[in-house]
């Protein structure tokens, strides 16, 4: 009998809990035992999911109850010219995905974009958030909780910053509504993505709001953040990155690479991206940024359900003295270079590939490089699909790759 089954006989009897297993076995023997009672109780085969290629217990930090690794697709596209703040010269980017045709697709629009003489991108704003909710008496209190906090920002900032050595708290917003009031702390993380540090850190600056006012903390988070969850806040305000991607793409190009005119990719644009995001009440107003950013989220140890937040973008496309100009605009596009999902050794490889692993020099700049290669790999899908909605290419692209 092996030690996995030994362990997997301990639970059958009562004796172990599924998530004590680490407690008596090293972390790929725990997990063997667990697949083995998984595997019987299902009747499934998890001979592929048993099949990876690191140390169990580098996977402590990221999951509880492993019984093994997803295996998704990873490929890559370009190369690309990006003409960005913190991440200059030739780069492939990887992405990881089930969807067929959709690195064809991007790959399709780097290289048009990079015939054009690459991409432009730049983060323009930084900060992640976590925003508390307290109660207050009435309104009076509320108000003045508000002037409280805006008197005393430097000693939140204190008590905040002294939980951590990388994060920098940049400013505080009160929210009033009735006697609710919503704290939005927004931080500095430098190249982690930053939501435990800014939690960690706002439970301090709470406690100090409690010591020394009348209002007492509800919650944490009050969903005013706002962390995976759509909301209109992160589009307007941003949370994490900021970050915007362009390129100016000369007419013969557009018609001789791309099978169609500035003009014709501009008013789809128009009609599809923006008139009719807004008929849908929607909050992003693009064709598929999501697709690009859910692949490289997955490639480089993102948190794939904050890809709610980075799809929050708006795509624009006009004509310019007779050429195309193409932009994405991502408001709220969460991403690290440190901690986390990025430690992971299939992960960390994918940040290899776009030579951002770690922390930047200065502190922030691999993780501003990495929201810059999102952003142009976004661009290329949104230029790619309104191309081939302009050629009327779409459906048989999809026959053909989408399998």
């Amino acid at each position: 009998m092996t030690d996995a089954e030994a362990l997997a006989d301990r639970v059958r009897d009562g004796d172990l809990r599924l998530h004590e297993l680490e407690e008596h076995a090293d972390a790929d023997t725990a997990t063997a035992a667990r697949r083995l009672l998984v595997e019987e109780q299902t009747d499934a085969s998890l001979d592929a999911v048993s099949d990876y290629s690191f140390p169990a217990e580098q996977a402590d930090p990221n999951i509880e109850n492993m019984v093994g690794a997803a295996q998704i697709p990873m490929g890559v596209v370009g190369p690309v010219t990006i003409n960005g703040g913190a991440l200059s010269g030739e780069r492939y980017l990887p992405l990881a995905t089930t969807e067929g045709a959709l690195l064809a697709s991007v790959n399709r629009g780097l290289s048009v974009v990079d015939g054009a003489g690459g991409a432009r991108a730049r983060v323009t704003k930084s900060g992640m958030t976590r925003a508390p909710v307290f109660s207050v008496a009435d309104v009076v209190e509320a108000e003045a909780l508000v002037s409280w906090v805006r008197d005393n920002e430097p000693a939140l900032k204190e008590a905040a910053e002294e939980t951590t050595s990388h994060g920098e708290l940049l400013d505080v917003t009160p929210y009033v509504v009735g006697n609710s009031v919503f704290l939005r702390f927004r931080y500095d993380t430098k190249d982690a993505m930053g939501m435990n540090m800014a939690t960690i850190a706002t439970q301090a600056a709470c406690d100090v709001v409690e010591d020394e006012t009348a209002a007492s903390l509800v919650a944490l988070s009050g969903n005013l953040c706002t962390d995976k969850k759509p909301a209109a806040i992160n589009a307007v305000e941003g949370r994490g990155r900021s970050v915007t991607a362009d390129v100016t793409i000369p007419r013969e190009v557009v018609e001789e690479r791309l099978h169609t005119t500035p003009e014709a990719i501009a008013e789809i644009n128009t009609r599809k991206n923006l008139v009719g995001s807004a008929k849908a009440g929607s909050l992003g107003f693009n064709a598929h940024v999501a697709n690009v950013v859910a692949a490289m989220f997955l490639a480089t140890g993102q948190d794939a359900a904050q890809v709610v937040e980075g799809s929050n973008a708006i795509t624009t496309a006009e004509v310019q003295d007779g050429d195309l100009y193409v932009s994405v605009s991502l408001a709220s596009l969460e991403v690290g270079t440190v901690g986390g999902g990025t430690k992971l050794p299939t992960q960390a490889e994918g940040l290899d590939v776009l030579d951002v692993r770690g922390g930047g020099d200065p502190a922030g700049a691999n993780a501003d490089a990495l929201a810059e290669a999102i952003a142009v790999g976004s661009l290329a899908g949104e230029l790619s699909l309104l191309a081939a909605l302009g050629s009327r290419h779409l459906s048989s692209a999809h026959e053909e790759l989408g399998r």
